[in-house]
C-alpha cells in the first residue's frame, strides 16, 4: 500500500502513538505523519503509508483549520487546561465586543513565541523536556501566518468561548489564546482543540482506528487510502511520454526543451508518467536546461 490514510486522532494519543497503533493494525512499518497534534487535540492527522512517506515535509498545501475552546481568567504552564494553573484573574469584565475587537491583532503574519511545552528544539533538546525539568529558556519568536479567526461562541458569565482558526503551518493555537488572554488583561487557557483540516485534507476524509481495523479485516483498506497525487493536485503539471518516463525513473535529466510547451514560470512541478501516473515532484534548472527530480513518490518499478 502506498498513499495517505487520514486518521481522526482521539484525545490522549500523541502523533507517535497513532503511528504505533496503525503499525499493529496494518502489519507494516513504513508509516509517517505530517502536522503533529498535541495529546489533548483531536482530528485530522494525515498518515503516510509505504512509499508515500517520502512526501512528509514537502506538501505544497500547508493550510490548517482548528476549532478551539478557551476559558478566560487563568494562565497555565502549558497554556492549556492540562497544565498547572499559575495565575487566576477576574474575567467578568470581558465582553463579546472586547473579544471581537482584540482578535484582529492575531490575524495575518504575526510573530509567535513557541510555548515551553512544545517539540521545538533548542540546543539539541526539546523544549518540553526542559519544561519537565522545571527549566525555562529564551525562545526566539517565529513568523507564522493566521488567515482568519472567528469567534463562534462566547458565554460571558462563564468566561468560556470557541474560535475557529484557519492558518499556515507552525502556528500554536494555545499560544494565540494565551496571548489573547494577556491582551484582555485576564489570561486564558485552551480547553479543547479539534483540527478539522490539514494539508488540504478535511475531517470528512478521516477514519477512526476501529474503522481502519474493520477495513483491514475485510481486505478493504484501499477504500481508506488517498492517492498521494491528491495532495499535489494544485501544482502545475508535467506529463511525460513513455520513453521520457523510463528515462525519468532511471534518473536521467530531461532537457527543458523537450517539455517547453508544458512549462510556466513556476519552478516546481508535479510529474506524471505514461503509463505509471503520478511519479513525484521535480524542479526546473533553467541554467542547466534540465528537469531535476526533487522527490520520487511512486514505488520503484520492480515493486509496482
Amino acid at each position: 500500500m502506498n498513499g495517505i490514510i487520514c486518521i481522526d486522532k482521539p484525545q490522549g494519543f500523541t502523533s507517535f502513538d497513532v503511528i504505533g497503533k496503525l503499525r499493529g493494525i496494518l502489519k507494516m512499518r513504513r508509516l509517517g505523519h505530517s502536522g503533529t497534534l498535541d495529546p489533548m487535540a483531536t482530528g485530522v492527522l494525515p498518515v503516510f503509508v509505504g512509499y508515500a512517506t517520502k512526501a512528509c515535509g514537502i506538501l505544497p498545501d500547508d493550510r490548517k483549520a482548528y476549532i478551539a475552546d478557551f476559558r478566560l481568567g487563568q494562565v497555565s504552564d502549558t497554556l492549556d487546561s492540562t497544565g498547572t494553573v499559575l495565575e487566576e484573574h477576574d474575567a467578568s469584565h470581558v465582553t463579546k465586543e472586547m473579544l471581537l475587537a482584540a482578535l484582529p491583532a492575531f490575524v495575518g503574519e504575526i510573530d509567535q513565541v513557541p510555548p515551553m511545552y512544545s517539540a521545538v528544539s533548542v540546543d539539541g533538546k526539546r523544549l518540553y523536556e526542559l519544561a519537565r525539568e522545571g527549566k525555562t529558556v529564551e525562545r526566539k519568536a517565529r513568523r507564522v501566518t493566521v488567515h482568519s479567526i472567528e469567534l463562534t461562541a462566547f458565554d460571558a458569565a462563564a468566561g468560556t468561548g470557541t474560535v475557529e482558526i484557519h492558518c499556515g503551518s507552525g502556528v500554536y493555537v494555545r499560544t494565540i489564546l494565551h496571548d489573547l488572554g494577556q491582551a484582555l488583561g485576564c489570561g486564558a487557557v485552551m480547553t479543547g482543540l479539534r483540527r478539522t483540516m490539514s494539508n488540504g485534507l478535511s475531517i470528512e476524509k478521516c477514519f477512526t482506528f476501529e474503522q481502519i481495523r474493520q477495513l483491514a479485516e475485510e481486505n478493504r483498506l484501499g477504500e481508506a487510502l488517498i492517492p498521494i497525487a491528491e495532495v499535489f493536485a494544485g501544482m502545475p503539471e508535467i506529463h511525460l511520454n513513455e520513453t521520457q518516463t523510463i528515462h525519468y525513473r532511471n534518473g536521467v535529466k530531461l532537457g527543458l526543451s523537450q517539455l517547453k510547451k508544458q512549462l510556466t514560470e513556476a519552478q516546481s512541478y508535479a510529474v506524471y508518467g505514461e503509463p505509471d501516473g503520478f511519479l513525484g515532484i521535480a524542479v526546473t534548472d533553467r541554467e542547466q536546461d534540465c528537469l531535476r527530480v526533487e522527490r520520487n513518490l511512486c514505488a520503484p518499478k520492480e515493486q509496482a
